[in-house]
């Protein structure tokens, strides 16, 4: 199939500048248009009816593709998306991928066939965005970088954050750490489990031990809750436990209510998040991503592409707040 990609190589135009072409969003001149429309002849190219209705109705829809919207990371960044896009006049299609590449690969299919002016997501290793780039759609990553393509990304700096609320827990006293992270194929659980590697090598001057690291799926707290007992049940099992997002956290938190180890006897980093729980427990440390910020960029980012902004692609990079309660165990 020729895609936009083809016809922009032959007319040595960028493509969004054919999707604009075709799109209509804002003015190409003459000489661009004329060597777009010859090339997509020469080629057979057959524009796909979603360009032609970016910017020509009065709704438009902006499609929001994440992991867990029950999560509070992605509800917030969520609704921030949503003012700024209805303060824009798009509307927002939420989508629920449960990091499922299956299930995200029917909304990329649904979201470009016909109804988005764009797509904010965030993906995974295994994601396969092909469908969407080749049909123009405009994009912005969220919370990950896109895998094989260069897409604009609002991300935070997850293994400084990372190794920073580590060394809280050392110096807090504690001295045997654990770490649960997520899968492999998400780009910021092992950012995470990179950022605690460093800081047990700075403060051990070794390699942590294999078996304090675990990984579990960031969408549900029974894995946070089964993989925190497991670190619990070692022989020398640890004294502190880094818990690699909000969910993770909670599970790890039921875990030591159970066994009767709430902090500060066990030390705890919830990263991303405080844990779900009535209340506030003491001596936790947590780390809080920039929910709301990251949405409000990303969909004035995305607005922008929408609006035929040529660039190569860009990527912000926000900070992370800490909490630390000052807890010492020492």
């Amino acid at each position: 199939m020729v895609t936009i990609y083809d016809v922009a190589k032959r007319a040595g135009v960028s493509p969004a500048t054919v999707s604009r072409v075709y799109g209509g969003q804002t003015p190409v001149t003459p000489d661009r248009v004329q060597a777009v429309r010859a090339a997509a002849e020469e080629l057979g190219f057959v524009p796909n009816r979603n360009a032609r209705r970016l910017r020509t109705n009065s709704s438009e829809i902006i499609a929001m593709m994440v992991p867990d919207v029950s999560n509070s990371f992605f509800t917030h960044m969520t609704r921030a998306v949503e003012d700024v896009a209805r303060a824009a006049g798009f509307s927002v299609m939420l989508c629920n991928t449960d990091e499922d590449p299956e299930r995200e690969q029917e909304y990329l299919r649904v979201a470009t066939s016909e109804q988005v002016a764009g797509i904010i997501i965030a993906p995974n290793a295994n994601s396969e965005l092909d469908w969407a780039v080749e049909r123009g759609v405009p994009m912005v990553c969220v919370d990950r970088h896109a895998p094989h393509h260069e897409i604009d990304a609002v991300v935070v700096d997850n293994i400084t954050a990372a190794t920073a609320a580590t060394h809280l827990l050392f110096e807090a006293g504690y001295t045997r750490l654990g770490c649960i992270t997520g899968p492999e194929t998400v780009e910021t659980s092992t950012a995470r489990l990179e950022g605690w590697m460093k800081a047990v090598r700075d403060h051990t001057g070794t390699d942590p031990d294999p078996e304090l690291v675990l990984r579990a799926r960031y969408v549900d707290d029974r894995d946070g809750e089964r993989a925190a007992q497991q670190l619990l049940s070692l022989d020398n099992p640890p004294d502190a436990i880094f818990a690699g997002n909000n969910r993770l956290a909670t599970g790890t938190l039921r875990a030591l209510y159970r066994l009767d180890t709430m902090p500060p006897k066990v030390g705890l980093v919830a990263f991303g998040g405080p844990p779900n729980s009535l209340f506030a427990w003491p001596g936790v440390i947590v780390t809080y991503l920039p929910d709301s910020l990251i949405g409000t960029t990303a969909a004035a980012m995305l607005i922008e592409r929408i609006n035929g902004l040529e660039s190569d692609a860009r990527t912000v990079t926000l900070p992370i707040a800490m909490e630390d309660p000052g807890t010492d165990v020492s």
